[in-house]
């Protein structure tokens, strides 16, 4: 039976139960079977990254014939604790995080899926945001100080807001407690609106983002889709759920012998917009006619 470790930095959650709830998926599309032709071995360091060493040490004694990673950090203890079990990521940047120096022909034993198409991404938030938000001359960047492909898309984020001739506010914070105080850094330094930048944290943390945000009254862009029923005003992301079913097809290759340096490292092409009018009518925000058109949902 072909056994697939997976490797994870906190405690089980719906939202993870749900991704994983895809992959699956994505293999029966595939034909295969659980508990017949695979099983999956979970490792969870339950918020201490300190354990993810020996957490990723013990599925290669397993042995796992794969290691699956959703955030960097587990992808880096995976990639040190072996070079002979193929370890695939489903991360933001792995680029400039070091796990791989090129997507087409990733080396050693990693490849997978990012989750953006690179720091450029940035510039595409801070353009919606000044279109949705009239006169946003201010925009607030929540960002994780602790991750390092932030600080590359903080550069980004720069140049980006140059562009636009926005002024930009970079917030920083290291943990969910950090928040309150974002905020109230945010409406000190004058902030129209504010993008949250994607990360586990802010991905598990979103409702509190969306609740601080409405208390604020500040219009905010988060950019994972289940942020949007949460009631952030914008969503731009790509659907999480689509990745991890590819992330299957991944498995399905390694299953049938395929090398890890022969499977690109993929990056999403379709991103969705979504908007709150509920949230947008909550701050006196009027949603211009061209960016509903361009909307893929649109949550009364």
């Amino acid at each position: 039976m072909y056994r697939i470790g997976w490797l994870v930095p906190g405690s089980p959650t719906p939202d993870g139960a749900r991704l994983q709830d895809s992959f699956r998926e994505g293999l029966r599309m595939l034909g295969h079977v659980e508990g017949r032709e695979y099983m999956i071995e979970f490792r969870w360091a339950l918020g201490r990254p300190e354990l993810l060493p020996e957490l990723a040490a013990e599925l290669v004694r397993l042995p796992a014939d794969v290691i699956v990673t959703v955030t960097s950090q587990t992808a880096h203890a995976a990639k040190a604790a072996t070079t002979q079990v193929p370890i695939l990521f489903i991360t933001p940047d792995p680029l400039s995080t070091g796990l791989v120096t090129n997507l087409a022909r990733p080396e050693a034993n990693v490849t997978g899926i990012t989750m953006l198409p690179g720091p450029e991404i940035i510039g595409k938030y801070l353009q919606l945001l000044a279109d949705v938000v009239g006169g946003a001359a201010r925009i607030a960047v929540l960002w994780n100080e602790s991750s390092p492909w932030q600080s590359a898309m903080m550069g980004e984020a720069e140049a980006a807001a140059h562009r636009l001739r926005i002024k930009l506010i970079p917030v920083a914070f290291r943990d969910p407690d950090d928040f309150a105080s974002s905020f109230a850094r945010m409406k000190t330094a004058r902030a129209d609106a504010v993008v949250a930048l994607p990360d586990a944290t802010t991905f598990v943390h979103r409702k509190r983002l969306v609740d601080l945000a409405l208390q604020h009254r500040l219009p905010a862009l988060l950019t994972h889709l289940e942020g949007a029923m949460d009631g952030a005003l914008m969503v731009f992301a790509t659907d999480l759920n689509v990745l991890f079913r590819r992330a299957a097809s991944y498995v399905n290759r390694l299953m049938k012998g395929a090398a890890v340096g022969d499977l690109p490292v993929e990056q999403p092409t379709t991103f969705r917009l979504a908007i709150n009018m509920k949230t947008a009518k909550a701050l006196g925000l009027t949603i211009p006619p061209a960016i509903l058109a361009r909307a893929d949902e649109v949550i009364e």
